[in-house]
């Protein structure tokens, strides 16, 4: 390791006097101008975490939902997975490390972890539409290349398409081809293989709105289209050619203010959905008769996917044990319908993908989406094992069709954390398979009115919770206010949880009817205020 060269590097790339940031769950996010030392970091990181792993690791440059002056990085491990916690705590150190003991921090890093520095290296940047991304993914390749790493830079892509490039090229091509050719390929014809019966159908039934948030979905989208245009067809909107990514569009718009993005016409009973910024989450949406705006979230989402697959593992008498893994903000109508209907069953942890993806992990087959649209499915290797033989060995028909609808599902679901474009075509195929309409999809069961409100206090970290953050520990007597107040509505409840950025303290309430979830979540609110060291305006 050429200390100085690094010095030398690193003095082009200067960190701000006193900024310090934090490597949360994706990855780190701030006003793109301070991100510059980072980028650099994250090179140098990305190189000792491929030769500690003797793999290909993936950084991607992007602020996902955030706005457009924000930018952001994350790191992607050897099987497309979320970078290793641990390593979350040395990108952490890194990046906060002053000027002058950047070098020291490096080397302590590479003898913690035990890094062959002899090792090769070699290292995949992708980056998002963002006007910085370009400049910033510079600096990434800047801190590779003075460690020697080598690189392939893929310029603009979809995170979910960096997770798949790291993988595809960690699995020696086993798992598909690492290129755009190949994730369009991959996913176009496990589309096309398990929609095939159903394609010589109406064909006004095929057509989908989708707001791509001004952001590279848009651009990647366009270059699928050809790939799938017999089985779908696909009109975009906010594609970018005008307006700003994220603003007053894209997922996380429409799932916050529970109304249509701007720029895009809707009809009544359309199938519309939303992406996010760098198109890994995923929400659908339509107007009634009435005119009325319905969203279909990430647990409409998660019910969907997770019956058609229960209904095909009964149909191949297979015990593959399935489970739905989600957080607390997911609304008690889906956790009921998914356990008493469905006979699915349901588990919760703590906010955040990573809680859920390795909660996930633990089943044959894991289902998980948060309410905002971010999941997937993860089929385990000795299920993905199972089902592909089965596909061979199976002489009933019925049975046989249903492994290889499947295995189909096992091919559309990209090794990320959540793909809204495999995840878009995985619902569309689904839809169709069991000819159902967006309103038909939406009645499977009535969300609970719910309200999320927020306190600003002190110090947040007064608050502590337990039992995947559904009950509070500190301060004494807030569980119990919150369980008197819970009391007084039916259908309800309501938890407390502190923000892992800011000294806020989100609430969150449920009931029978919008009203009283209101008058809850307010009730709620106050309680924090007045035992968690509430500032500002009394809620």
């Amino acid at each position: 390791m050429d200390l100085d060269a690094i010095t030398e590097y690193s003095a082009l790339h200067p960190k701000p006097s006193g900024l310090i940031l934090q490597y949360g769950t994706a990855g780190f996010r701030t006003k793109a101008e301070h991100l510059d030392h980072v980028m650099f970091r994250m090179g140098l990181l990305a190189v000792l975490r491929s030769k500690q792993t003797k793999s290909t690791i993936g950084v991607m440059v992007t602020a996902s939902h955030n706005p457009e002056e924000d930018n952001g990085v994350k790191l992607v491990d050897p099987l497309g997975e979320m970078l290793a916690p641990s390593w979350e705590e040395h990108a952490t150190c890194l990046a906060n490390a002053e000027e002058q003991d950047m070098p020291r921090v490096l080397m302590d890093i590479s003898v913690k972890a035990a890094v062959n520095l002899q090792q090769d290296a070699f290292i995949v940047i992708g980056r998002d539409t963002r006007p910085t991304s370009e400049k910033l993914s510079q600096s990434v390749i800047d801190g590779v290349t003075v460690l020697e790493g080598q690189f392939h830079d893929y310029g603009l892509v979809t995170t979910p398409q960096l997770h798949y490039m790291v993988y595809c090229r960690n699995t020696s091509g086993q798992y598909g081809e690492a290129t755009l050719e190949g994730y369009y390929q991959k996913l176009s014809k496990a589309f096309m293989e398990l929609t095939k019966q159903t394609l010589c159908s109406q064909d006004e039934y095929r057509s989908l709105k989708v707001d791509c948030a001004n952001g590279i979905g848009a651009l990647k989208l366009k270059e699928m289209e050809h790939y799938v245009s017999q089985g779908l067809s696909v009109q975009l909107f906010n594609d970018g050619t005008k307006g700003k990514l994220n603003h007053l569009c894209g997922a996380d718009f429409v799932k916050s203010h529970q109304k249509p993005p701007q720029g895009m016409e809707m009809k009544s009973n359309e199938r519309c959905c939303s992406f996010d910024g760098d198109a890994d989450r995923i929400v659908y949406h339509y107007l009634d008769v009435d005119g009325h705006f319905h969203l279909i979230d990430g647990d409409k989402i998660a019910t969907l996917i997770s019956s058609f697959l229960k209904e095909l593992l009964l149909e191949i008498g297979e015990s593959l044990n399935i489970g739905v893994v989600q957080t607390a903000y997911a609304n008690g109508s889906s956790t009921r319908y998914l356990e008493e209907v469905m006979k699915v069953p349901v588990y919760c942890t703590k906010t955040g993908v990573k809680h859920l993806h390795h909660k996930a992990q633990e089943f044959d087959i894991g289902v998980y989406f948060e309410a905002n649209g971010h999941g997937t499915v993860l089929f385990s290797k000795a299920a993905e094992t199972k089902i592909r033989q089965l596909t061979k060995e199976l002489e009933d028909e019925k049975r046989k069709a249903a492994a290889k609808m499947l295995e189909n599902v096992i091919d559309l679901f990209n090794q990320a954390a959540g793909d809204a474009i495999s995840d878009m075509l995985v619902i569309e195929a689904i839809l169709t398979l069991k000819d159902l309409t967006i309103q038909q999809w939406d009645a499977l069961y009535m969300d609970l009115p719910n309200r999320q409100l927020k306190v600003k206090v002190a110090d947040r970290q007064v608050i502590s919770t337990t039992d995947a953050e559904r009950q509070v520990v500190t301060p004494p007597g807030l569980q119990e206010a919150i369980n008197d107040l819970v009391k007084k509505y039916k259908l309800s409840r309501a938890f407390v949880r502190p923000s892992g950025t800011e000294d806020i303290v989100r609430v969150y309430a449920e009931a029978d009817s919008q009203e009283n979830a209101d008058s809850l979540a307010r009730a709620v609110s106050l309680a924090v205020f007045q035992l968690a060291g509430g500032v500002g305006e009394t809620p």
